[in-house]
């Protein structure tokens, strides 16, 4: 099971850069792969916290939202976008930033976050995080990102470059995602990887993939 896993992974990032390489999916075909369109709409949420008060000022902050990402695989290119709500966590309780009884002390805002022409690669394992238990296969989007802070652009200014991965193992294809920008935005957010999870992935025709489901 594994290693038709595996191989099934390695063709769907073929496909989706087959634009990029050998002229489009019907290409990539024609050479042997014979696994169906990989998935190319995806949808999760983000769940993590920024670093201490240390770090980002006032944090640590949770970090929660929905994400989605549109891959165009004729082109080699991607569009994300996501939601998130921020607030601090109850950390903020040690250093004195917030009060426990007073939840306006815990600095919520929101962020909408876009990246446009993103740029589809296979180069994951050098790009993305480790994890525990290990990643084995998926795709890195690379790109610039433009931040929103409550509706206007971010204090912090925009844009600023960030790295998406969307990695799976064995029985998920595609599970996780992280997000990790690069300055100004790092210096809200934090330098580290934000995380999160594939809730649903589809094909071209919007037909529901297996490939973020758990496949026994």
């Amino acid at each position: 099971m594994k290693h038709r896993t595996s191989a099934r992974i390695a063709a769907g990032v073929a496909l989706l850069l087959a634009a990029a390489g050998s002229g489009g999916p019907t290409t990539a075909l024609a050479e042997g792969l014979t696994a169906p369109p990989p998935p190319v709409h995806f949808s999760g949420l983000l769940n993590d916290y920024t670093p201490s008060a240390a770090v980002v000022k006032g944090g640590s902050y949770e970090m929660r939202g929905k994400w989605t990402l549109e891959v165009d695989s004729k082109h080699g290119t991607a569009t994300f976008s996501a939601a998130m709500n921020m607030e601090t966590s109850d950390y903020g309780i040690v250093p004195g930033t917030v009060n426990k009884d007073d939840p306006t002390t815990r600095g919520a805002h929101t962020h909408h976050i876009t990246v446009k022409d993103g740029v589809v690669s296979d180069t994951w394992l050098a790009s993305c995080p480790a994890f525990s238990p290990a990643a084995t296969g998926g795709f890195v989007v690379t790109g610039t990102a433009f931040v929103t802070g409550n509706g206007s652009p971010a204090p912090f200014g925009n844009p600023s470059p960030v790295t998406i991965c969307v990695l799976g193992g064995a029985n998920v294809t595609y599970s996780n995602v992280t997000v990790t920008f690069g300055a100004p935005a790092s210096n809200h957010f934090g330098k580290q990887a934000i995380h999160g999870v594939v809730l649903a992935c589809a094909g071209p025709w919007q037909h529901e993939s297996p490939d973020c489901s758990v496949q026994e």
